[in-house]
This record gives C-alpha cells, sequence and structure tokens, in this order.
C-alpha cells in the first residue's frame, strides 16, 4: 500500500481508490473530506494520470493552495504543480485569458471588481437621467450578478415575463436597459466582472465547439470541492466540461448548504445521482471532530429537515461534557455571560483565547459581545466584519452625533455635509477647505458665518441650520430621542432602509442597533439605581473610550474569535458559543413561511453545532432591542429539536448575571434571595418560565389580508397567536408597527406588519 493511503478509514479509502466514472462523496461534518480530496489527486498521479489532465475546483484560494501543498508532500516531489487547481473564478479567468479573442475581448481584460462595476452602473444610471436613490448602483449590481449566476443575458433578462414583473413591482422597470449598456460599456472597456468569469466561460464552451472539445480532452478528471455551494453557472459548465469522459468526482455535504442568497442551490448535489445514473456514492459518517453529545444533538435537528441525503454522523470521541443552554434577560446580559464564562474557562481549564468563538446570525449582533469582551480585556477579533463601531454605516451616524457636540470637528463635518446627497459636492468642500485657509478659521465657522462670502449656498444653510437646530435640543432631549430625530431628519435612516440589497440590509440592521444601543443606555440605571447623566454628551463618550481599542491587541492571533455563522463554515474550535438563538432572529423572519428557507435556517443552525469540538454554549435574550423597542422573544423552534438528554440547563434563569461561578449550583438560591427582594422580577421569571402555550391553528379559509388597511380597533387573526385585537399602531407607512392584544394565551405582541401575515377578521 501507498504510504500517503495509510491512516485512512474504510470509506475515506473506499473514495481514494475509485478511478474511473462519477463519483459523489458525502463528507459528513469533520469527517476529513479534504483528506481524502488530495490523498485522491495524490493517487490519480500515482496511478499515472497526467497532472495536466486534472482540474481541482474549490471556493478559497487559501483551500486550493492547501490540497496542493498536500498532494506534493504525499507525492514527495513536485508533479503537483501541474495541476489545474484553484477556485472556479481563477481557473477560469486562466482559461479565458486563452481564448479570450473567441469571445472579441483582448487577452489583457481587465477584470472589474464589485467597486468598480458599481461604479460603471452608477455612470450609467446618470447618464439615463435617472434617480440613483432609487436606481440604486447596489442593488442594480445584485439583480445583475444574480442574472448571471442563473445564465441570463440582457435579452432573456428583458423577454423574461417573471423577472419583468418583479422589476415592475419594485418600481425599477428600466433595469433591463442598464444591465444591456452595462454589458456593452463593460466590452467597450475590455473588461469583465467577477460574474463574467462564470458567464462569459460557459458561453465559450457553449457557443465555441472547438474550444468545448479542447478542454473536455484535456480536464479528464475534474474534482468539485463544496459541490452544495456550487450555483447554476457552476454546475452548467461543469455538466459541459465533464460529458466527454465523466470522471467527475464532487464532494460536499447537502446539510451545509447555507449560501442560497448567493445563488447556490442544494439541489446540485440532490440530483447528482439523477445527473449521472452509474454515479457511485460513499459516505464519509465517522465525525474526528466532535465529541458524541455534540455529534448526536447535531444529527437530530438536521433531522428535521425533509429534503435532504441520509446519513448518520457518528465518533469514537468521548462522550463529553452536555451542552449548556443559557437564558439571559437581555442581550447585553447575554454579551457579559458569554465574557464571564470564556474567563471562567480560560481559569479552570487553562485554554487560550483563540480556543473560543462567538457565532452569531447577524453582524449587527457583535456590539454586545465586543463591548464586554473589552471590559474583561479579552483580545478578540472579528472574522469577515468589521468591527461593530468601525463600520461606514456607524461612524457616519456617529459623526452627526459629534458634530452636533462639536462642530468645530472638521473632520467629522467633512464626513457628512453631502450624506445623505444634499448637494454639497467635492468641489464645494474643497472650495469651502481652501477659503477656510485663507481665513485661517474653522470649515464650520466658514460655512456657518454669514459674512464669508463665495463659499456658501443655499445647501451649505440648510445643513448649517439642520445641525443648529439639532444643537438646541441636547439639553432638552436625552441621548435617545436626539439620535432618532438625527436619523429621521437627516435621512440617514430612510437612505439605508430603502437600499433592500444584502449589504444595504446589513447596514440598516447596523444602525437600528446603534438605536438599540443608545436606547438601552438612557434607560439602563447605574449600579446605584439611579438614571443620572443620559445626555449624548455621556454617551459618546462612553463609546469613545469603549472603542479605544489596543490596535496590536485586536490583531493578535490569540484571540477570541467573533463571526457569522456563514463566516464561520469548513473552521472548528474547542469552545463554541452559538448566541440568539430566538425566534425571528434564528431562524430569521424572512424564512419562516418557506419550507426551503427553514430548511436553510437549520441547516445553518447544524453547522454552528458542528463547529465545536469539545464543549458548546447557546444562548439566547428574554428581550432585546429592536427598532428602538424593547422585544420580548421566543426561544429559538430549532432548540425544542436537540434531546434534553444532551442538554444542562442548570445556568438558565433569568439575567444569567456576574460571574460564571456564581451561575452554577449557588445559582438558584442566589436568584430567589434576589426575586425575595424584587417581587416584580420574580413575577416576570415566573411568567418567562412558565409553559408555551400552544400553537393556533389557522382557521380554513386563512389568508393574510393587505396591511395597509388595518386600524385600530379590528380583529384580526395571526397565524400562530391566534385572534387579536389591535391596540395600537406605530411607525410609517413602510415600516409600521402593531400592538395586538392576543388574551390571556400569548398576551400583546408588538408586530412589524410589513413581515406579518394577518386575516382581517370580518
Amino acid at each position: 500500500m501507498q504510504k500517503y493511503l495509510e491512516g485512512l478509514n474504510e470509506q475515506q479509502l473506499a473514495a481514494v481508490l475509485h478511478i474511473d466514472g462519477p463519483l459523489m462523496i458525502v463528507a459528513g461534518a469533520g469527517s476529513g473530506k479534504t483528506k481524502v480530496l488530495t490523498t485522491r489527486i495524490a493517487h490519480l498521479i500515482g496511478q499515472g494520470v497526467d497532472p495536466f489532465n486534472i482540474l481541482a475546483l474549490t471556493f478559497t484560494n487559501k483551500a486550493a493552495a492547501e490540497m496542493k501543498e498536500r498532494v506534493e508532500h504525499a507525492l514527495g516531489n513536485t508533479e503537483a504543480r501541474n495541476l489545474y487547481i484553484g477556485t472556479f473564478h481563477s481557473v477560469f479567468a486562466r482559461i479565458l485569458r486563452g481564448e479570450a479573442t473567441k469571445l472579441g475581448y483582448p487577452s489583457n481584460f481587465t477584470i472589474y471588481d464589485t467597486d468598480d462595476a458599481k461604479s460603471v452602473i452608477k455612470q450609467i444610471v446618470k447618464d439615463m437621467n435617472l434617480d440613483d436613490k432609487h436606481y440604486k448602483p447596489a442593488f442594480i449590481y445584485n439583480r445583475i450578478s444574480a442574472a448571471k449566476n442563473s445564465l441570463i443575458d440582457p435579452a432573456t433578462y428583458r423577454q423574461d415575463s417573471y423577472i419583468q414583473q418583479e422589476d415592475a413591482r419594485s418600481n425599477r422597470p428600466l433595469i433591463a436597459d442598464i444591465y444591456e449598456s452595462y454589458q456593452k460599456r463593460c466590452f467597450r472597456n475590455g473588461a469583465m466582472d467577477f460574474d463574467d468569469l462564470l458567464f462569459k466561460m460557459f458561453i465559450l464552451l457553449s457557443n465555441f465547439p472547438d474550444a468545448l472539445a479542447k478542454y473536455q480532452g484535456r480536464f479528464k478528471y475534474i474534482l468539485i470541492d463544496e459541490y452544495q455551494d456550487t450555483n447554476l453557472a457552476q454546475y452548467a459548465i461543469i455538466k459541459l466540461l465533464g460529458a466527454r469522459y465523466e470522471n467527475i468526482c464532487v464532494v460536499g455535504d447537502d446539510a451545509q448548504s447555507i449560501y442560497s442568497f448567493r445563488g447556490a442551490t442544494v439541489q446540485n448535489i440532490l440530483q447528482f445521482q439523477d445527473d449521472y445514473e452509474d454515479a457511485v456514492v460513499i459516505k464519509l459518517e465517522q465525525n474526528y471532530r466532535s465529541t458524541q453529545t455534540i455529534l448526536q444533538a447535531a444529527n437530530n435537528v438536521i433531522g428535521n429537515n425533509r429534503n435532504q441525503i441520509p446519513k448518520q454522523l457518528w465518533t469514537s470521541n468521548m462522550e463529553g461534557e452536555k451542552i449548556l443552554l443559557v437564558r439571559t434577560m437581555t442581550d447585553n446580559d447575554e454579551g457579559k455571560f458569554v465574557a464571564d464564562s470564556i474567563k471562567e474557562q480560560q481559569m479552570r481549564n487553562h485554554l487560550a483565547n483563540k480556543d473560543f468563538v462567538i457565532l452569531y446570525r447577524t453582524n449587527a449582533q457583535s456590539r454586545s459581545f465586543e463591548e464586554s469582551l473589552r471590559r474583561h480585556n479579552i483580545p478578540y477579533k472579528l472574522v469577515g466584519g468589521t468591527s461593530f463601531y468601525q463600520r461606514k454605516e456607524i461612524k457616519d451616524y456617529l459623526a452627526y452625533l459629534r458634530v452636533i457636540l462639536n462642530p468645530q470637528d472638521e473632520e467629522n463635518v467633512k464626513r457628512i455635509i453631502n450624506y445623505p446627497a444634499r448637494g454639497i459636492g467635492k468641489t464645494t468642500i474643497d472650495r469651502i477647505t481652501l477659503r477656510a485657509n485663507e481665513l485661517d478659521t474653522t470649515f464650520w465657522e466658514t460655512i456657518s458665518n454669514p459674512d464669508i462670502d463665495g463659499v456658501r449656498s443655499g445647501h451649505t444653510d440648510e445643513f448649517v441650520n439642520m445641525i443648529n437646530s439639532f444643537r438646541s435640543a441636547i439639553g432638552k432631549m436625552n441621548a435617545y430621542d436626539l439620535a432618532f430625530q438625527v436619523g429621521k431628519r437627516t435621512g440617514l435612516v430612510k437612505e439605508l432602509y430603502d437600499d433592500k440589497s444584502v449589504e444595504g440590509v446589513a447596514r440598516y440592521e447596523n444602525v437600528q442597533e446603534l438605536l438599540n444601543s443608545i436606547k438601552e443606555f438612557t434607560e439602563t440605571p447605574d449600579e446605584e439605581g439611579e438614571l443620572l447623566d443620559k445626555s449624548l454628551g455621556s454617551y459618546l463618550q462612553q463609546i469613545t473610550l469603549l472603542t479605544d481599542a489596543d490596535q496590536e491587541k485586536s490583531d493578535d492571533v490569540n484571540a477570541v474569535r467573533l463571526m457569522t455563522i456563514h463566516a464561520a463554515k469548513g473552521l472548528e474550535f474547542p469552545c463554541v458559543f452559538v448566541v440568539g438563538m430566538e425566534e425571528n432572529l434564528f431562524p430569521s423572519t424572512m424564512s419562516l413561511y418557506d419550507r426551503a428557507d427553514l430548511e436553510e435556517e437549520r441547516r445553518l443552525f447544524y453547522v454552528a453545532i458542528t463547529r465545536a469540538k469539545e464543549r458548546l454554549w447557546i444562548t439566547y435574550a428574554n428581550s432585546r432591542y429592536r427598532f428602538g423597542n424593547l422585544v420580548q422573544n421566543e426561544p429559538s423552534r430549532f432548540l425544542k429539536e436537540i434531546p434534553p438528554l444532551h442538554v444542562d440547563t442548570t445556568y438558565t434563569g433569568v439575567g444569567a448575571r456576574g460571574s460564571v461561578g456564581a451561575v452554577g449550583a449557588n445559582f438558584g438560591s442566589q436568584m430567589n434571595q434576589s426575586f425575595d427582594k424584587m417581587p416584580s422580577l420574580k413575577k416576570l421569571a415566573d411568567k418567562l418560565a412558565s409553559p408555551k402555550p400552544a400553537d393556533h391553528t389557522p382557521s380554513a379559509d386563512f389568508a393574510a389580508d393587505d396591511v395597509s388597511g388595518m386600524e385600530v380597533g379590528m380583529q384580526v387573526e395571526h397565524q400562530k397567536f391566534g385572534f387579536g385585537k389591535i391596540l395600537t399602531l406605530e411607525g410609517g407607512a413602510n415600516n409600521k408597527i402593531a400592538s395586538i392584544d392576543f388574551g390571556s394565551a400569548h398576551g400583546t405582541k408588538k408586530i412589524m406588519l410589513n413581515f406579518a401575515k394577518l386575516r382581517i377578521v370580518k
């Protein structure tokens, strides 16, 4: 036996030794798929296959480099350097360079990144005399990107009635024209964008038989990593390339398909056996990563999905500790609990910072954990995201608040003077700066002094008046009320709300989280129980001190990781905290009414669980601020899918405050003493701990009504909470929140009408 085959289990060895014909390796979490894939490549070469005839496609350059390095190590020579191995985009760009003239492009064509592409779109929108606030470049770019990844060219886009109806409903009927102009302009500029590298590769293979024959003959063996993450364009290209020999090996796990928002479709891996009737399927079900307890919990959760390839992961690892399920009063308490737990684990088990990861559903959730880790002086690193207070939308908002307190702050004045756009361009700003330098005065004094001529305009006067009106409210409003008015009157919140792209929604959520933190600051008593200074100045001072982080520490490799679950795929950690496990957050509100979306949310939870090697904490908060309101939460439905025998709820309780050591065996007695002193808290705790009422069975004729016609006093029916009466309506037309009394079973609920499905009871 070749040395590189040593150490493989029975299923891994079978996958490696399979040479010809289609093969699907269903690689469960932690089952050693990378080892199998690289060993299989090494074995092909060892059996005499020319490395030039092997194509291996991955989703990250890091994975490609690691695979090539492992193959070289296994063979003990440099043959692996002749492999065509890399990401889909890098490999196809390499091919397109050599075939570009067939498509009318120069061989040295430019590749536009996302910012380049958006800049071109912005110019086209301007040239067409369209409103770029309505035809937002980010939104248009995402529409075009989705079209290309579905192999839809401008002509097909224009002819597709469903797509045209979608654009008409969004009041953007000219996207087809923009798409067509965008493609023509890119072609004229000799440029392809990121999505073109897939789209043009498909066109090359489809429209040029000689090119298809050339690359079918070249790539006799094709291997694809993370096949469950492929989109339609990638699927179609692989079908074409592999049609001659069908020596296609795909490696993936349908249970870890979590990127549908990027165009990935789980159907690609689910239908592999339909595409290749003689396909061999090998399941890697032995997990080398997690304890038995963690793995059994993951199996139970994912078992609730209907649309999947059946498998049962197992491990010979130790049983391990139970999963700790922790309930806290608020999201801030959740942050404190996690930081306390990390500190305690470090002292008790001598663990390093890098042994811990905090996983959340959305980037906006990072705030409370960042703050708590900083207070404990625990180094941390955000992965796949910017620190909450360093995100552009947060810095823009805080810039307004800082200018209100100190308008002489020139950098922040310049940051916001034309955001949102108010007709004060770069030329004007440069002219004001020059004039201020000439007069040896500040930028603000130059635009606010009526005696200074030549630089002021109606637009600058409006800006000055707006800031001054905010300044006059400093002593009359608390920090939250003033910050809320800033977001409303400047149009900053509306600007973000109107952007429905994936990035736009995330930015809007982040700003809402900032407002939530300010609201909590104004309403949370100090340790003495008094509401002391809750002014804007006090808040900004707190934030400034809190965010003055030591750069060396934040970049330290020995740091706690914070990341979304999407960013954690493929990683593993000894200790994992999965936080924010609440209905409408995880699973998200947008996924509750579609089985496919809900199953993807469950796969996301499965991915989160299976990142843990030794210890797993799952936390949720009874309440958190959302859209400026304190919202009561229900535990995520997914928590019920974990068998009780795998869960330890010793730590579960209202607040979970103080050090973790105080939360164990002594937690109950300590909290009982506190409740005796605070009867209202005990009443709240009893209410939260009471059995959850049964969900409502909708009426046979249930059909959601138009929410715009709902009024106070109306009787309505909710799919889950049953019949209720609308008590109040708040917010604007696009963000209306209803308080609905659902009686003793569910009480009064605050519901965002845009997301709710309600029937008006006639």
